[in-house]
């Protein structure tokens, strides 16, 4: 596994281009890695819908979730589906769509500080040991092309934004991917 340092592209992914994304603040170093959930419909896993909605392709009467969401202009770097497979919308050197409002140790705007991993899954439902496997994967390339990432700038959506967000979850399984992080 392997990011091209000028493009930014993870050598092992599909690649799913997003318009959703922008520049970089100048001089804002890449330091702080999100860790997402998400399912489309809700709860329902495989499919397009993700990348339609980060594509901006979700039809609004393909589902009746899809309704309130089919407007949002939101996207991640990439998403780990159920099956292990990895999902590149946006190159890791632009800024993402991914964290909205947020503040990490009192920095707030993390898009423009960190990278967005989505993982296919839900707050009621424990993720795939596959899953586990590619993100200590990712992690492990991220951390060596970003050294600001460090085990302690790993956090999920939910602590970046308490009240608004729940993601990844109380299934997710942090002490395992710390595990995983230290023997690889």
């Amino acid at each position: 596994m392997h990011i091209d340092p000028i493009t930014g592209l993870l050598d092992t992914a599909t690649q799913a281009p997003s318009p959703n994304c922008d520049a970089r603040p100048a001089d804002c170093a890449i330091d702080l890695l999100v860790i997402h959930a998400i399912s489309l419909p809700a709860g329902e896993f495989g499919g397009r819908w993700i990348d339609d909605l980060f594509c901006n392709r979700l039809e609004a009467d393909a589902h009746p979730d899809f309704a309130d969401i089919c407007r949002l202009r939101v996207s991640a770097h990439a998403l780990i589906r159920r099956d292990g497979e990895i999902v590149q919308y946006v190159p890791f050197g632009q800024r993402a769509w991914h964290a909205g409002e947020s503040r990490f140790q009192g920095r707030t705007a993390c898009n423009d500080f960190s990278i967005g991993i989505e993982l296919e899954g839900c707050d009621d439902q424990a993720f795939e040991d596959i899953q586990y496997q590619r993100l200590a994967q990712l992690t492990r390339t991220l951390m060596q092309t970003y050294p600001g990432i460090t085990g302690e700038r790993i956090t999920g959506h939910s602590d970046i934004a308490p009240g608004r967000k729940t993601d990844p979850g109380p299934h997710f399984d942090w002490r395992r991917l710390r595990q995983l992080l230290s023997s690889g």
